[in-house]
């Protein structure tokens, strides 16, 4: 039987380390049926099963998914669409509900963990805006390889920070005071990286501490990069020394880290990162193989995002 075009198909995916997931999803689902939505719901188990499931459900007619997570569940859903059978990815709406360890595409939207019920408003409001997507692209020695970002892309100590931040988050459950301690921890690390990278075809050789390529705002370290102008923000930071460093985590909290003297921004539409030895490379949150030349580059407008007003 063909799927009412109105109606939602929802992936719930468990916030990681809250003992509350089952009992906040039911306050979820409470207000969604006191505002008579439609949808039909699946919840995700385990690593990887939110890619198979909104799969499956663009593959049987959903024009809605809705993924109540954070930015890693996010970021499965909007590979799981694309690499579904559907042609015109962006015919489906894709919409999220903040419910993760991470919600940072979440929150550049201006959306919170703390307000499900502006979400679900929002869903049902439904304002629909063709949003870009990054792509990136890399060869495991076997075949060609290619994952979807809706964030961005970190190498270097940028991962270990979104790493850590987030293992951290799993037992506070404070964005803010896990953030504090991936910094506290990593404060006299300030490790280097031998890296080589094309942006703009100019090669950028040498040690580099952290490379962050956005389509949004990458945790604040790409803070002027929008989803929709099919560009993408490249920042480049250089070690700097201590004080330096503590000034730079104040300009970061403030939006303000491209000021700072060891950063160095670039725009474009392609990232060839063709060494990057021993740095660790996060997608969305998510910690990927090495493997490397890997390419970045952007999609435009590539899928629909439900928006707020």
């Amino acid at each position: 039987m063909a799927v009412e075009p109105d109606r939602w198909g929802v992936i719930y995916n468990p916030k990681a380390g809250s003992r509350k997931a089952q009992k906040r999803w039911q306050t979820i689902r409470a207000y969604m049926d006191e505002c008579k939505v439609k949808y039909d719901y699946v919840q995700s188990e385990g690593f990887g099963s939110v890619e198979r499931l909104a799969k499956t459900l663009a593959n049987n007619g959903y024009l809605t998914i809705v993924v109540v997570g954070g930015d890693g569940a996010l970021n499965d859903a909007l590979n799981g669409i694309m690499y579904s059978d559907v042609k015109d990815k962006s015919q489906i709406a894709l919409g999220v509900i903040p419910n993760g360890i991470g919600n940072d595409f979440a929150k550049y939207w201006g959306l919170s963990s703390d307000d499900y019920k502006k979400a679900v408003d929002v869903l049902i409001n439904r304002r629909l805006r063709k949003i870009d997507i990054g792509v990136f692209s890399y060869f495991d020695g076997e075949q060609h390889q290619t994952r979807y970002f809706l964030n961005a892309v970190y190498m270097g100590l940028g991962a270990r920070i979104v790493r850590i931040t987030n293992e951290t988050r799993r037992f506070w459950g404070i964005r803010e005071l896990s953030f504090a301690a991936s910094m506290f921890l990593l404060l006299f690390e300030r490790k280097l990286y031998r890296m080589h990278l094309r942006v703009n075809d100019e090669h950028i050789r040498g040690r580099i501490m952290t490379v962050c390529v956005g389509s949004a705002r990458g945790y604040g370290l790409t803070p002027s990069a929008v989803p929709y102008n099919g560009w993408l923000d490249v920042s480049v930071i250089y070690r700097p020394e201590l004080l330096q460093l503590l000034s730079g985590l104040r300009m970061l909290l403030k939006g303000r880290i491209l000021n700072h003297k060891m950063v160095k921004p670039y725009r474009t539409r392609k990232v060839k990162i063709l060494r990057a030895q021993n740095a660790s490379v996060s997608l969305d949150g998510r910690i990927l193989d090495r493997h490397f030349p890997l390419e970045v580059s952007i999609m435009p407008e590539a899928i629909t995002l439900i928006i707020p007003n």
